[in-house]
């Protein structure tokens, strides 16, 4: 039995001079289900989580509304402060000059984004992608399924599409089929192209080799089924129209880069497992931590200088 499958299952100490019997992860979805099943995003919450969320990102947008509205304001105040109390051609007024025309533009590109033809057709190719279902009786999807296996285990014999070997990267049962709910078949193409694109990275990833870690640790193919899914939810990518920051950005780079939602995928999980570590995360902690993981990296599409995926602070840690 490998170390990764001890890590899997929930240690009991001696209770009456007794040693409980170690529970698998599958075997404990009838708590709470913390990953896919119980994201916050997932249909099946309360109506009032739902409107909870729904006002959360009213409130986002309102922010992000006025807070472009001051910008503009602030820097026409300064333009027209360095232009008549202390004239445009001295150095303060020079420093003071803000380029307001370029304010407005930013204003307008994150309200009302106009897509390039080459966003455009990016973009529907993506969303085709994410409409896609994963389904066990197609070939495609189970030689998609065999590959992932080769790619993280290529010494080990291939196991039948229904074995607990499965298990020991990560689905919760025998069957990986029954795993993939709202993540779709893009989920197991992110997980190969992770394998492929960044293979000393997810290696460690799968096989948790940095970091100390947790005893009850979060299964690494649900973990991936679940970023891909709160991707597409960060993204707006199944709306009809992108209005979010991060989702704007992101159209940016994929302008730069067809593959970008797949890169950002191997980031992102990069960044989960490094925010599991740093709060010594534990297996129900998970959806926890992906939220912290989605925060920062809508933070890190924020910024200024960010014009393609590699321009990520977190990119630096991924590993090919």
């Amino acid at each position: 039995m490998t170390s990764s499958t001890l890590r899997r299952r929930l240690h009991h100490g001696d209770v009456d001079g007794k040693r409980h019997e170690h529970l698998e992860t599958s075997e404990l979805d009838g708590l709470n289900e913390p990953l896919l099943g119980n994201y916050e995003y997932d249909d099946r919450h309360s109506e009032g989580s739902k409107l909870e969320d729904h006002c959360d990102d009213e409130q986002r947008k309102e922010r992000l509304h006025w807070t472009l509205i001051f910008s503009q304001l602030i820097a026409q105040w300064a333009q027209w402060l360095a232009n008549i109390v202390l004239g445009p051609g001295s150095l303060i007024g020079r420093l003071l000059t803000f380029p307001s025309n370029i304010q407005r533009g930013q204003s307008n590109k994150l309200l009302t984004p106009t897509l390039s033809p080459l966003q455009e057709e990016r973009l529907k190719n993506l969303r085709q992608r994410l409409e896609v279902p994963f389904d066990g009786s197609r070939v495609e999807h189970q030689d998609a399924l065999k590959l992932l296996w080769r790619l993280a285990y290529p010494d080990r014999e291939l196991p039948s599409l229904k074995s607990d070997l499965w298990k020991e990267m990560g689905w919760q049962g025998p069957d990986p089929s029954t795993d993939f709910r709202g993540g779709g078949f893009i989920s197991l193409e992110n997980l190969i192209f992770f394998a492929q694109k960044y293979p000393e990275s997810f290696q460690r990833l799968l096989h948790k080799q940095d970091g100390t870690r947790a005893e009850w640790e979060y299964p690494f193919a649900v973990a991936g089924i679940n970023i891909s899914f709160m991707l597409a939810q960060m993204l707006d990518l199944q709306s009809g129209k992108p209005t979010s920051l991060a989702a704007i950005r992101f159209l940016e780079l994929l302008n730069e880069d067809e593959m970008a939602f797949d890169n950002l995928f191997c980031v992102s999980f990069q960044m989960m497992d490094a925010q599991w570590l740093a709060k010594r995360a534990s297996y129900m902690e998970f959806n926890d931590v992906l939220k912290s993981t989605r925060t920062q990296l809508e933070r890190e599409l924020a910024l200024e200088d960010v014009s393609g995926v590699r321009d990520l602070p977190a990119y630096n840690l991924l590993k090919t």
